[in-house]
């Protein structure tokens, strides 16, 4: 099998959400796998001088109408969170401890319902309680969540995973690198089709 998709996204992305509705059955199309990064974009704006797309003046308004309009278009279910940006270490710890304890699989699962969660339900998924919840309803084990989304060597990892992910060039959500090649944000993805289709653009 060729080599897996790198995929790399904030939880407080809209279009990271969107993106991870599509990636694994994008890639299971051509016979790819997917390794999922959790990743925080606060960091990353730091480093580029970035901010928040919706806390940009004139930008922001244009966002929020972006992001409801692209749920649409692609068919996506979204609703627009009472609390946004939010800041997404707890999360994105979680999914890292549950891929160390349960596997690659399980973590893709959790991470997709933390999404759905904050962008569909509208839970606030800053907060480590509502995301013991939705561990608790994907039967994962909540007391060593607890304690792993606290524990010194997860946020070392995240850490790690950031750094990782700046070195590779990422400076968004999503952000794809496959076979070498960046693609940044969902619109995108018609590119990326294209790429693992061809090998080539």
């Amino acid at each position: 099998m060729a080599a897996a998709i790198d995929f790399y996204f904030d939880f407080s992305s809209p279009y990271g959400y969107f993106a991870a509705t599509h990636i694994d059955e994008l890639a299971a199309k051509y016979q790819r796998d997917v390794e999922w990064h959790p990743i925080l974009l606060g960091p990353v704006f730091k480093t580029t001088g970035s901010a928040p797309l919706a806390q940009v003046p004139i930008k922001g308004d244009y966002s929020f109408h972006d992001f409801e309009r692209s749920a649409r278009f692609h068919g996506i279910p979204y609703k627009r969170p009472g609390a946004f940006p939010i800041a997404t270490q707890a999360a994105a710890r979680a999914v890292l401890w549950v891929r160390d304890k349960q596997g690659e699989d399980k973590a893709i699962k959790f991470a997709k319902q933390i999404y759905k969660a904050y962008f569909v339900d509208g839970t606030n998924i800053g907060e480590p309680m509502h995301l013991l919840e939705i561990g608790h309803h994907s039967g994962i084990d909540t007391n060593g969540l607890s304690d792993g989304i606290n524990s010194l060597p997860i946020k070392n990892q995240l850490k790690a995973e950031v750094d990782l992910a700046m070195a590779r060039g990422v400076f968004g959500s999503p952000f794809v690198i496959v076979d070498g090649e960046p693609f940044w944000g969902f619109d995108r993805f018609d590119q990326l089709e294209a790429f693992l289709r061809d090998g080539k653009i």
